[in-house]
């Protein structure tokens, strides 16, 4: 049997975690056994989906800086915490013995646990048999702007790393528009399709909404949900039954206010546990631009307004949110633009035009992931995913 060696962390977002274990859910299920070394937070719906799940120390952002580290208590992390981190994951490396090393995000992310991914990489370059090792990333990359990031970057690629898997459409966007070195690894590459969820199942009609608000974990989500609460009113469907899920990590400060802003038919919701399948019985979905919300209305195949989130420094949103714009694929509302006003207007928009045609994006993400990896144990050619 096929072993693979998932290595997941998440900072801030958890949009990571679920396409981890959507990925995960496949693997099992194509027979191969999953390790997973797990390094952030407990997060709710959190699901093994098979694997074996080894839990780190936590390790988590600070507030909203990706380059200040801290553990579960709040301390910034001590050089013996991450000695303590790096020796776990040699050990697991150790234990599990895998074919197959995956990394997520690393080395196009995740570049402050260098401390333990350089050292788990190194030592299983020097295992016997070897494991192929792969870089897991989305279909659309945070931007650095230096040439120097980037070739740091091709550096690692080239010398620690198999393959990349690409969890995107080729035909809907390819890893150069946001990669300028992209080239230099072109042997590399491989594309898997989105990673979406399952089959959208029927739920309780108390579960159905006409628009879905949501902000993925909330904690950048305020303005685009009092937006949204306020355009309610001025939109084509302010009769419609709406639905706002703040997320879990919006503040409660901010639920207080959204609260008092709401008009009475708008069900407030912290988490949706099956928010593809409530998307699938939605006819409008408003949301941010990230990838696992797209991935989630790519599968229910309703309307959609994104507002992406743009902080002066993050571009990923933003170029996903342009790609679906130029293909139709919805309504996009610039961040300088998330008003009430302009928002009732995108809403009009998408409600006006013709159903987006999303059947050629291919959404086969997790089962080619799988396929890829049975097809490189087994030395087959994995050329068609190129």
């Amino acid at each position: 049997m096929t072993r693979v060696l998932f290595y997941v962390q998440h900072l801030m977002g958890v949009g990571h975690v679920f396409r981890a274990m959507r990925i995960v859910k496949a693997l099992t299920a194509a027979g191969i056994a999953v390790d997973m070394a797990y390094g952030g937070e407990p997060i709710p719906n959190f699901a093994a989906n098979g694997a074996r799940v080894h839990f780190l120390p936590p390790v988590r952002a600070v507030g909203e800086a990706f380059n200040k580290l801290e553990d579960a208590s709040g301390n910034p992390l001590s050089d013996d915490y991450k000695d303590r981190r790096r020796d776990m994951l040699l050990g697991i490396l150790e234990a599990t013995r895998p074919d197959i090393v995956v990394t997520e995000a690393f080395p196009f992310g995740r570049r402050q646990m260098r401390f333990e991914l350089l050292p788990l990489l190194a030592a299983a370059r020097q295992m016997d048999p070897r494991p192929i090792v792969l870089s897991s990333v989305r279909d659309i990359l945070q931007e650095t702007g230096r040439i120097d990031k980037d070739r740091e970057t091709i550096g690692y690629l080239q010398s620690l790393f198999d393959h990349v898997l690409v969890h995107g459409d080729p035909g809907l966007v390819r890893l150069e528009r946001t990669f300028p070195l992209a080239h230099d690894i072109g042997d590399k590459v491989l594309y898997t399709g989105m990673v979406v969820p399952d089959e959208p199942r029927g739920g309780a009609q108390d579960e159905t909404y006409d628009v879905v608000v949501s902000v993925g974990g909330g904690a950048l989500g305020r303005k685009l949900v009092m937006a949204a609460a306020a355009a309610k009113r001025h939109s084509v469907l302010r009769d419609a039954r709406w639905c706002i899920v703040t997320g879990l990590r919006f503040s409660e400060e901010d639920r207080a206010d959204l609260q008092a802003h709401l008009s009475g038919d708008v069900i407030l919701r912290r988490f949706l546990p099956d928010l593809p399948s409530v998307l699938a019985r939605a006819r409008l979905s408003i949301s941010r631009a990230g990838y696992n919300t797209v991935a989630d209305i790519c599968a229910a195949g309703c309307r959609a307004v994104v507002v992406p989130l743009s902080d002066g420094i993050e571009t990923e949103q933003i170029r996903r949110a342009e790609i679906l714009a130029e293909k139709g694929l919805a309504v996009t509302v610039s961040h300088e633009r998330e008003t009430p006003e302009h928002l009732a207007a995108a809403i009009g928009s998408a409600m006006d035009a013709p159903p987006p045609d999303r059947s050629r994006i291919n959404l086969d993400g997790a089962r080619n992931t799988a396929r890829i990896l049975a097809d490189l144990t087994a030395g087959r050619s994995v050329e068609r995913y190129r």
